[in-house]
């Protein structure tokens, strides 16, 4: 039995389906997406989805979705579904779905009469095509399979519209044909491993609607162009292969491609493989640059999530080339200091302030993970040196060093921390002055650069960093610490404390070096697991402070105000549980494998087989925002691979007792 199971009587229940998601990547930066049915329910779902360096930067749906028809005699059930006005689901393939199970590939068993057909599709590593493969399992009577691409060509922000500019002709290839709906476009190349007939019958479908849009706020509605359709005699047990790529292909490699593909795949069977098969999602190579993508589907790359994430997609899984490539892509992106927040290959933002000192936290965490940190300090000292001084010094967006060795950021209308999110102009959460977890992760970047260059002969740097590291830690306890709350204050700006109850102390707990005594750390750490801890992560804001928002949901703006006021932030268990395991060790290992254990559930919800980004703050914490979130899958594997670090020495202790 797979370790994913679904309710087989429920799956035609579309309440129940459609809001579960499924999601397939390659490192060629082509996601495959839709529902466990094929139903498209988002603007960003499409059987291929590929970026067009050449055009925009951006990722463009070319196949929105493939439907299959069986036709016996007069007879035609197809298996396709979309939803159209008025609550119309036409076709309604999801009546003929017996099964679905997702291990290594994804799998839907259709039934139709006394016939039986298994579809598997694939992503191709690193190019840009999706292999479909069908296996005539049952057969009663002569069959035929009729197949309907449905085409998009746009931006996978954008929705489609009838014109009269679309190139509707076709050229027929080896057991296909190529098409390009847009100049400037490739040719899609739609070919099977099967000699088969296309019947050209070019026609736009008007109106077809997107419910996840829909309830988002957002434009819904898009018209899709088909060209024709392909059909072909079948035969029981049969297995024949779709392809759709912007190269072409020779049909008659299409299925050793799909088998060796398979062989490639993660078996999803525990907890833990899922999530290590969900981390490989967000890698991407392109044009000799290695990045992390933040989340699917609508996420590019940014540089905060890139350093919060990649040790915990990369360290745990002993991925140290990529680590280093992603690393050396970054700092060719510093500018005074500062990495992007927001980047295209033309666009770079540099609004944070934070991303910087997770930049040398990354560095810290593959030293802990690897004990190699001289060659850290060989390849990047320049970039921290830079880093330090510019901090010191002042840069970008009133980012500088207070006389008592604080890290003051921010000008008005602008959010440089993570709790970036900002309506009608305002930030959300306006923090502008001294921020907690920024001088938490700026004391422990001094302290582990200064380590770094003792280490390295370069004492009078190392003197220098240890004495700036020394003042701000009496600075830090001294602003943010509240004797009569006993917690830290959330920010600070001249006399004013903000002592919301917020998980950015947490951060203080966790890091290597921090400025808290042990029972400030308690404290804290107390404090949050009394009001920000969840099942799914830490509340962004405690429920009885008048501003929490409790679910995260309507329009663009009523969610990005919840996002930072009572959202629940997988992400950041991770310093919880950190924080918690190095001040309680082995006695704490019970309740942090209480909070992992709690996120199993999740994994058949939304993005299945891995992590959302936020969930409500309330029961019963619905997800929300991305299906699948690096910075989320990152926190949980690296939790784990503490908690197994934790038990193997405990392994260890037990023998020399022994």
């Amino acid at each position: 039995m797979s370790y994913l199971n679904f309710d087989k009587s429920e799956l035609v229940n579309l309440e129940y389906s459609l809001g579960r998601e499924l999601l397939r990547t390659n490192r060629a930066g082509s996601y495959a997406s839709t529902t466990i049915v094929g139903c498209n329910t988002r603007k960003y779902h499409g059987l291929l989805v590929c970026p067009m360096e050449h055009l925009d930067g951006d990722k463009h749906v070319l196949l929105s979705s493939l439907d299959c028809t069986v036709v016996q005699g007069k007879s035609e059930f197809n298996l396709g579904i979309r939803k159209y006005e008025g609550d119309n689901y036409t076709p309604k393939g999801h009546k003929y779905v017996q099964d679905f199970q997702v291990e290594t590939v994804m799998q839907i068993y259709y039934r139709v009469g006394g016939v039986r057909i298994l579809r598997e599709s694939l992503l191709v590593e690193k190019e840009q095509q999706i292999l479909v493969r069908y296996t005539i399992q049952e057969l009663d009577k002569p069959t035929r399979l009729r197949f309907t691409p449905f085409l998009a060509f746009r931006n996978m922000h954008q929705l489609s519209k009838a014109n009269l500019h679309a190139q509707t002709r076709v050229k027929f290839i080896p057991n296909g044909i190529k098409i390009r709906l847009y100049a400037g476009y490739p040719y899609l190349h739609m070919q099977f491993s099967k000699e088969n007939e296309f019947i050209p019958t070019p026609d736009w479908y008007y109106n077809v609607e997107y419910l996840e849009e829909q309830r988002r706020g957002y434009d819904y509605k898009e018209d899709l162009f088909v060209p024709g359709y392909f059909e072909l005699p079948v035969k029981q047990g049969e297995t024949l292969i779709f392809s759709a790529s912007t190269t072409e292909t020779t049909p008659s490699t299409l299925g050793r491609k799909f088998v060796v593909g398979e062989k490639k795949r993660i078996a999803r069977n525990t907890f833990k493989d899922c999530l290590i098969n969900s981390a490989e999602q967000f890698i991407v190579h392109r044009e000799r640059k290695t990045e992390i993508m933040s989340g699917f589907h609508w996420y590019g790359y940014t540089a905060r999530n890139t350093f919060i994430s990649m040790p915990g997609l990369l360290l745990p899984l002993g991925d140290i080339k990529n680590y280093k490539q992603v690393l050396d892509t970054m700092v060719q992106r510093m500018h005074q200091g500062l990495f992007p927040d927001v980047y295209t290959d033309d666009r770079f933002e540099y609004k944070s302030v934070d991303a910087s000192l997770w930049f040398i936290w990354a560095i810290q965490q593959y030293c802990l993970k690897t004990n190699d940190c001289k060659f850290m300090w060989d390849t990047y000292h320049k970039a921290i040196k830079q880093i330090i001084k510019y901090f010191s010094e002042g840069t970008l967006h009133n980012i500088h060093m207070l006389p008592n060795g604080l890290i003051y950021a921010g000008e008005p209308g602008i959010a440089l921390t993570w709790m970036n999110s900002v309506v009608d102009g305002k930030p959300v959460t306006p923090r502008t002055g001294c921020t907690v977890e920024v001088n938490a992760l700026w004391y422990n970047a001094l302290c582990f650069s200064a380590e770094l260059a003792e280490k390295s002969d370069e004492p009078l740097v190392a003197k220098r960093w240890k004495a700036l590291a020394g003042k701000m830690k009496e600075a830090f306890i001294s602003e943010f610490w509240s004797d009569s709350y006993n917690y830290l204050a959330d920010y600070t700006n001249g006399d004013y404390k903000d002592f919301s109850i917020r998980p950015n102390q947490v951060i203080a707990t966790s890091l290597p070096y921090t400025p808290l005594t042990k029972e400030m750390q308690k404290s804290v750490l107390e404090l949050v697991r009394r009001d920000l801890l969840t099942p799914r992560g830490l509340r962004s804001l405690a429920p009885n402070h008048p501003q929490y928002q409790s679910r995260c949901e309507g329009y663009p703006s009523e969610r990005d105000y919840a996002l930072h006021q009572g959202s629940a932030w997988p992400w950041l268990v991770e310093h919880y549980c950190t924080g918690y395991l190095r001040l309680f060790k082995l006695s704490g290992l019970a309740a942090i494998k209480k909070v992992i254990n709690d996120f199993e559930a999740t994994l058949l919800e939304q993005g299945i087989g891995s992590i959302s980004e936020v969930f409500d703050g309330n029961p019963p914490y619905a997800p929300r925002e991305a299906i699948s979130y690096a910075p989320s899958v990152a926190a949980l594997l690296n939790t784990i691979d503490w908690v197994e670090h934790v038990e193997s020495e405990q392994e260890i202790l037990s023998v020399l007792a022994e």
